[in-house]
């Protein structure tokens, strides 16, 4: 079991934030983080790319590249692995590898709306494992946002543990009961994307999750207060309430290297 593998601890789950470029994942990383995760969302955004459509293969290389020479494990955010051809995803996994990554999210989510066939995700999960058999791969099943339902979810989830996927990630479940219902089915580690709706942290350490995601929600905040502070100021108040809490330039500096 990789250092990686070993910080997902069913009810002692990992609090995994996302970061969208080297800053964010350094300032992260300095308070006290186990690891680092990215958001597709905002590594596409932040290009000027549109997210999940498998436009931003290089742009996540690149930051990949740059992550993997950190201390800390830093797992990627691949979309679906930017093609429907194992041996390419094969091929990209390797490269992660190579720059020192420690673990990839793989969805079966597509751009349409729609869910890649099963058996093709697993089909990209084996050919993953057999490439890099060292990465963590957290394979995920969007089920839960397309409108599908649990036995569909369990189905899809059960083949990729089949595949060789190390956890699985089921973004949109927030019922309690479903969560608890998840974690006694499946055998791999099960993550869970936090929503500000649903149960805290605490209890979904209670249910079972083994890793927890913030997903998209620290680069949305973060858009939000930069464009509230710029709003303060035009408005001719003070941002001093919305950038209370920025990192100093000094601070910035101090950890970018």
């Amino acid at each position: 079991m990789t250092p990686f593998a070993a910080l997902h601890r069913p009810g002692a789950p990992l609090l995994l934030p996302n970061a969208w470029d080297h800053a964010s994942a350094v300032l992260l990383a300095d308070q006290g983080f186990a690891a680092i995760g990215t958001t597709s969302l905002g590594v596409a955004a932040a290009a000027g790319l549109p997210d999940g459509t498998g436009a931003t293969r290089a742009e996540t290389l690149r930051l990949a590249r740059r992550l993997g020479r950190e201390p800390f494990p830093v797992s990627v955010d691949v979309e679906a692995g930017f093609s429907d051809d194992p041996a390419e995803v094969a091929a990209l996994a390797g490269e992660l590898a190579a720059a020192g990554v420690a673990g990839l999210n793989l969805e079966d989510g597509r751009a349409d709306g729609s869910l890649a066939p099963a058996a093709l995700h697993a089909a990209k999960i084996a050919a993953v494992k057999a490439e890099a058999p060292g990465l963590f791969v957290n394979a995920r099943t969007d089920t839960y946002w397309l409108g599908g339902h649990e036995r569909e979810t369990v189905e899809r989830l059960d083949a990729y543990q089949q595949a060789g996927a190390d956890g699985v990630f089921v973004p949109g479940l927030a019922d309690p009961a479903g969560i608890a219902e998840l974690v006694r089915q499946v055998e791999a580690p099960l993550n869970v994307l936090l929503s500000p709706a649903g149960p805290t942290l605490p209890q979904l350490a209670d249910l079972g999750v083994a890793r927890v995601s913030l997903g998209s929600l620290l680069y949305r905040l973060a858009l939000g207060a930069a464009v509230a502070a710029a709003v303060a100021v035009r408005e001719g108040r003070s941002p001093a309430g919305v950038t209370s809490r920025a990192p100093s330039y000094t601070d910035v500096q101090r950890l970018i290297r």
